[in-house]
């Protein structure tokens, strides 16, 4: 049978021996370029060449040959390029690549993405036991890059990431510590780190903000702290300084009266003259504190666990930390100031608390632990914190 051709204004189809029909077209770039698939009718060949038309005349085509690239390649050269991703999250991201999208997605071309493939894959990953914590992040580092596939590099036409809810987390519900937990914690820590517990809880500090304070990041009379760097642990590397976890991180918190004594205290006992020196140290003194080492050091888990809380991590500090600033009543805008946290609502990430509004909240705080001291017990109309229950 002889192929029978039809011509157009743009594009050409033609019938195969097969009987169904062939669609080419020239490519922007010049180069001529044929349907991926053919078609049942010469009609049907050509209204896909009059959408192609349409697709390069409002600049929507998209090449199919980049499309043909697998999602490993590209989701790792993605990782690579991607600016201002601190080193512990570009470990993250590969680490969540290499166990949990590569497995599934990685062979597959980015034009052969579909929500059908997206929604099997998560739903492999939950029933090979892997948590929903991980499997959202997991699509969360899907979805940003096929993004990027979609309005940056023009390689699809619609990002195939459209399950619903599969981007949020349910994470356990973390444990409150109380004000006297806290500083039972805290004596239980050998004398150089009893200081650290402190700063974390009554300062909202995170682990890499407060491991990385220096004896200039503290006022003399212990009123404050500065945050302005992390510590961040990277596989190959050891112990990295970079800035805090975000924009919003870099902030000055002022920390409540009743344990600046116990601040100024550690800066006589434990900390180096030079005004760089580290606050906290490890047992060979000047190099700062790895998280191994001070949980074995510390005993943490043993110690935690004889009080009651086993399971507590030292992020629980901070938790606590933001939950009794919270009660203090102040407004979001203050509270968020004060931990130094970012997410996507710009008007509560970069506007600053006053100094005022974080003094009420230290002197909140610094109330609770005169309480906790001189064995007062909570008011009627007071939590087991001594701060104000919620009515309602």
């Amino acid at each position: 049978m002889a192929n029978k051709h039809g011509h157009r204004g743009f594009g050409s189809v033609r019938q195969l021996p097969s009987g169904r029909w062939q669609a080419r077209y020239p490519g922007p770039d010049g180069i001529t370029r044929t349907a991926p698939n053919t078609l049942d009718t010469k009609r049907t060949a050509e209204r896909w060449l009059s959408e192609v038309e349409t697709q390069i005349a409002h600049g929507d085509w998209i090449d199919p040959e980049r499309a043909k690239r697998k999602l490993r390649d590209y989701a790792d050269q993605w990782i690579t390029e991607r600016p201002g991703l601190r080193p512990r999250t570009v470990e993250l991201y590969k680490w969540l690549l290499r166990k949990h999208i590569d497995p599934g997605l990685g062979g597959v071309e980015l034009g052969k993405l579909s929500p059908a493939l997206v929604r099997q894959w998560r739903s492999d990953r939950l029933m090979a036991g892997v948590s929903e914590s991980v499997t959202a992040k997991s699509y969360r580092l899907l979805r940003a890059i096929l993004n990027t596939a979609v309005d940056e590099d023009k390689i699809l036409v619609r990002n195939p990431c459209r399950v619903r809810g599969a981007d949020r987390e349910n994470p356990d519900e973390r444990p409150v510590l109380t004000v006297p937990q806290v500083f039972d914690l805290a004596g239980r820590m050998p004398e150089r780190f009893r200081a650290l517990v402190l700063l974390a809880a009554f300062g909202s500090l995170r682990w890499g903000e407060v491991t990385a304070l220096r004896r200039c990041d503290v006022a003399e009379d212990a009123a404050w702290v500065r945050v302005s760097r992390a510590m961040v642990e990277v596989p190959g590397r050891g112990l990295v300084v970079g800035p805090p976890k975000s924009r919003a991180g870099v902030r000055t918190v002022i920390i409540p009266a009743a344990v600046r004594p116990d601040l100024v205290q550690h800066l006589r006992t434990w900390v180096k003259p030079p005004q760089d020196a580290l606050l906290f140290t490890g047992e060979r003194a000047g190099h700062a504190v790895r998280r191994p080492n001070f949980s074995q050091r510390t005993r943490w888990t043993e110690v935690v666990e004889k009080m009651g809380l086993k399971g507590l991590h030292f992020h629980d500090l901070r938790h606590a930390g933001n939950i009794w600033a919270s009660k203090a009543g102040t407004s979001t805008k203050d509270l968020m100031a004060r931990m130094g946290h970012d997410d996507m609502r710009a008007a509560l990430i970069y506007q600053r608390a006053t100094s005022d509004a974080d003094q009420q909240i230290a002197d909140r705080l610094s109330k609770l632990v005169d309480r906790h001291r001189k064995g007062i017990e909570p008011e009627d109309d007071e939590g087991e914190d001594g701060l104000p229950v919620p009515v309602g």
